[in-house]
């Protein structure tokens, strides 16, 4: 079934949180457990309203319904959403710093099927378009083998804290888009 893009308004945040909560639900168990999954749900996994307002946040579509997001930024947050602690919206300089690939998110059914890859390739290109030569993202584990399968180089590995004591491994990349 085809898919489409578009441009994310604030009227999906609904939406979105249930894409959100969806996806990190069905794809991250293998990596995280329940009580890391429902932890991070709502602040290191959230929707991130800033990229909606800078036109940088897209949704994919297919039967009228949203099957994954995802975005990129040109600002110095790099990971989690409205709730995550230490945001920084400062603009980056796209002649030194590294644009940011943000939140992704696909619907459990629609994985593996190139929904991830045509979102990564339209954050890649507009990135580009803006004048950065690079992009880089924290990902988690399981994006993490999408990212690595599309030439971003893994850094070290780091623990995100969250809420109760808890955290999730997550893994710093880059890739020059030049």
């Amino acid at each position: 079934m085809p898919f489409s893009f578009r441009n994310a308004t604030l009227e999906d945040r609904e939406a979105l949180v249930e894409v959100i909560a969806r996806s990190a639900r069905g794809l991250s168990r293998e990596d995280y457990s329940e009580a890391q999954i429902e932890a991070a749900l709502g602040t290191a996994w959230g929707v991130d309203t800033e990229l909606i307002r800078d036109g940088t946040y897209f949704v994919v579509e297919a039967a009228g319904a949203i099957i994954a997001c995802g975005g990129w930024s040109k600002r110095g947050t790099l990971f989690g959403g409205d709730a995550q602690a230490g945001r920084r919206s400062e603009l980056l300089d796209p002649s030194r710093d590294a644009a940011r690939v943000r939140a992704f998110f696909v619907c459990p059914e629609w994985a593996r099927q190139g929904v991830g890859r045509a979102l990564l390739e339209r954050c890649e290109r507009e990135a580009r378009a803006h004048g950065f030569r690079s992009v880089e993202l924290l990902a988690t584990l399981p994006g993490e083998r999408l990212y690595r399968a599309f030439g971003y180089l893994a850094g070290e590995r780091t623990m995100c804290p969250l809420a109760g004591g808890l955290g999730i491994d997550v893994v710093p990349m880059r890739k020059e888009i030049v």
